[in-house]
């Protein structure tokens, strides 16, 4: 049976795309992974895979046209089977012929289900292009509640973010396919909204019956609304009451200190937001129950460890997030395909201490080591492009634009926000986006562009008192750079031992596309431009 494929959402701001290239032509055989065209989102270009087999029997969408979010974009199918019915200008809107598709048994020939008027199946988003699987961090609405188009129906956690999920259509939430804590693969059943009353219980059975979405938890439709889920509940002090609040909000209160049980919410539902937070006054009574500003952030009211006896044994399991599992899937592939190498050198910091003193000494100006790293990098990626490359299996790849990516460790592992285009940034540039990129990143307000791109990455553990290190190559870059911390050490200058400041750089290669000489010649440029600031205004 053919399937009708769409423009793609990419993006949460997308409304409209661009076939930027068609890696398929009709009559081309297409494999589930295949990359079928490259897509221009408002953000940045991206590949988009086939998730179907057969054959591309359509193509609706050209390269170099732009077309709504939704619109046709391609059919697939088997060899020779007739579409016509789906081209048609009488045939039902693509919405419903997918929607029927996901709620139809494969297996029968005989008979189909089709949806009640009205009611929309809404599936797991595709937040980012590397997203395979999403998990519900909070729920805004509940079974009943009517949604109008533009409503926040969820906050979903990709691998990359939480990312508030709004409806697309209007009227009544029916049925929630996935609970608060809950993982379920790119597609599976999230919710179904209709007219208020629709009986929708044989839907949903329906599109689990022929394995869409095998890891689908019901929720019983009158107690949806009250059941404690672990991940999405900050719990008040003295309280079981669940407190509903924003990713962002629940951080700003940690950091501060602050019961989210005292706050009353102004969002939806009473929802706390960030403004109910940053404009909270705690009352006497209450400062006299506020945990410790100076504690260290919790997530929940702080709880004494359990007392381990001698001899005792003790562990805790903590469940792999979302980010967890592509932090260790594409690291692992990293490490096992690429061939690393790596390459270290110690470079002399007197002079860019000096100097960052001086550019630090101008009013509203603030540069750290890491940005005048950053800033060095970037020009000398400019005169080894090579460095700045990806292998393919065909070909390599050389980037003559940088963009390098700057690791972030955050509460759930490791993020890698993307400078564009940094060797045309200044150094005051620099370290203001840094800043801005890693304070959302630690918040998970991060959106996907913003982490897609790189052509080199940098990792600093410098400021852990981390002197040396091996980073594994953030791919498809060929390269990642290691910064150590600024050691005070005795040196030979001139035949003289004298105190002097220096820092370990490593550099991790793929050997596929860069040649030792090759990553040993951009090490002295980048030594060059570090121990010589000045050389980097020119």
């Amino acid at each position: 049976m053919a399937t009708v494929i769409t423009m793609p959402r990419l993006s949460d701001t997308m409304t409209e795309g661009t076939v930027a290239t068609w890696l398929k032509k009709i009559g081309d055989k297409i494999s589930e992974g295949d990359i079928l065209a490259e897509i221009e989102t408002d953000k940045a270009t991206m590949e988009f895979e086939s998730f179907n087999s057969g054959t591309l029997l359509y193509i609706g969408i050209q390269a170099g046209e732009s077309a709504p979010v939704d619109s046709l974009l391609a059919i697939i199918g088997n060899e020779g089977e007739d579409i016509s019915a789906l081209l048609s200008p009488s045939a039902p809107k693509l919405e419903t012929i997918i929607t029927e598709e996901k709620v139809t048994p494969e297996a029968s020939n005989t008979s189909t289900t089709t949806l009640p008027k009205g009611v929309v199946i809404v599936t797991m988003p595709r937040l980012s292009d590397t997203m395979t699987d999403g998990t519900v961090a909070t729920w805004l609405k509940k079974v009943g509640d009517k949604v109008a188009e533009g409503d926040i129906l969820a906050e979903i956690e990709t691998d990359k973010a939480t990312m508030e999920f709004e409806s697309f259509n209007a009227g009544t939430l029916l049925f929630i396919g996935i609970p608060e804590g809950g993982t379920a693969p790119c597609d599976s059943l999230l919710a179904i909204i209709g007219p208020e009353g629709t009986d929708v219980t044989g839907i949903a059975a329906d599109f689990k019956s022929f394995g869409k979405s095998a890891s689908i938890v019901e929720i019983d439709k009158e107690s949806s609304s009250e059941t404690p889920l672990n991940n999405a509940q900050p719990v008040a002090a003295n309280s079981n009451e669940r407190v509903f609040v924003s990713p962002l909000a629940k951080k700003i209160a940690e950091e501060k200190g602050i019961n989210l049980s005292q706050i009353s919410g102004s969002g939806e539902n009473g929802r706390i937001i960030k403004s109910d937070v940053e404009n909270y006054t705690p009352s006497a009574i209450t400062q006299n129950v506020q945990p410790n500003v100076n504690a260290q952030p919790q997530v929940e009211v702080s709880v004494a460890k359990p007392f381990v006896a001698v001899g005792e044994k003790l562990t805790e399991e903590i469940k792999n997030s979302q980010m967890r599992k592509i932090i260790a899937k594409r690291l692992a592939e990293s490490l096992f395909t690429a061939p690393h190498y790596n390459l270290v050198i110690e470079v002399t910091m007197d002079e860019a201490m000096k100097s960052r003193t001086i550019i630090n000494s101008v009013p509203d100006t603030k540069v750290s080591f890491n940005d005048m790293v950053i800033k060095a990098s970037a020009l000398a990626l400019k005169k080894h492009p090579k460095i700045n490359s990806q292998w393919r299996e065909d070909s390599i790849l050389i980037n003559y634009h940088v963009n390098i990516g700057v690791a972030v460790a955050v509460e759930d592992g490791l993020v890698v926000p993307v400078l564009p285009f940094t060797d045309a940034m200044s150094l005051s540039q620099i370290g203001g986006n840094v800043r801005d990129l890693a304070t959302r990143a630690k918040n998970k307000k991060l959106l996907p562009s913003e982490m897609e791109g790189s052509t080199f990455t940098i990792s600093n553990l410098g400021m852990f008192g981390i002197t040396e290190f091996n980073s594994i190559i953030n791919q498809p870059n060929s390269a990642i750079l290691s910064v150590g911390a600024i050691v005070e050490k005795p040196v030979v200058r001139n035949g003289q031992i004298v105190v002097g400041n220096t820092m370990m750089l490593s550099l991790a290669c793929d050997h596929r596309t860069i040649d030792g000489a090759t990553g040993a010649q951009f090490l002295q440029t980048l030594k060059q431009y570090i121990e010589n600031p000045v050389t980097m205004l020119a």
